[in-house]
């Protein structure tokens, strides 16, 4: 076999796939970041009536570009929660709004191999939107967040994703400095609420890309 790494990759991405199909997700397969970005904007999108867009944080929704696509549409409003002009009130402000969007879009710290997601939430605003709220919510997703199941999920997030993302964000936490997480009661403390989607209701409302490149945290 030519490309073994490839061949695993692309019967992993499909195993996955058909797990969440299972549990009424709808998913998409993206070879890279740029094609996860056209799925978006070229099939997901205009099926829906979109008139207002969100999203949470995500490393993952940046690196497709869709970020800089989307920011400055005229099509629909848009609640830009990345706008560095804004005030901390302002910002909190415009999450809340955000769970009213038609659509939102976000990351998940992990996805599991019989189709479940698994997340774990600063303030809440990214896990309140997947859970309840937003008409539609789009979740992209790179091949390196795909764990065995819901144990290995929350081994993942709190020890190496959590870690990575408070160092990436400079909070005052103690796995900045030591790589581990401690159960800190730091105010800066990162890991506060989780949440593990088994199902998407109503079925496809939840729209998930699967990007077969590592992407994200």
């Amino acid at each position: 076999m030519k490309n073994p790494i490839d061949h695993f990759w692309n019967l992993k991405l499909e195993n996955v796939k058909a797990s969440l199909e299972s549990n009424n997700f709808e998913v998409h397969i993206a070879n890279t970041s740029e094609e996860a970005s056209q799925i978006v904007l070229q099939s997901i999108m205009p099926a829906l009536e979109i008139k207002s867009v969100s999203w949470g944080g995500s490393m993952t929704f940046v690196s497709t570009g869709l970020y800089d696509h989307l920011k400055d549409q005229k099509k629909f409003k848009v609640l830009d929660t990345y706008d560095k002009s804004l005030s901390n009130d302002e910002k909190m402000q415009m999450r809340r709004e955000a769970l009213l969007t038609d659509f939102f879009i976000t990351g998940t710290n992990a996805v599991t191999e019989d189709g479940c997601l698994v997340n774990l939430d600063m303030i809440g605003n990214r896990v309140g939107a997947l859970t309840f709220g937003p008409k539609n919510v789009l979740v992209l997703t790179g091949r390196n967040k795909i764990v065995p199941d819901i144990e290995s999920a929350m081994d993942r997030i709190k020890n190496y994703a959590a870690p990575t993302n408070a160092m990436r964000l400079d909070m005052k936490t103690p796995c900045v400095k030591t790589g581990e997480c401690s159960e800190c009661k730091s105010s800066s403390r990162i890991c506060n609420t989780w949440t593990i989607t088994q199902k998407s209701l109503p079925k496809k409302r939840i729209v998930i890309v699967l990007i077969n490149e590592d992407m994200g945290l």
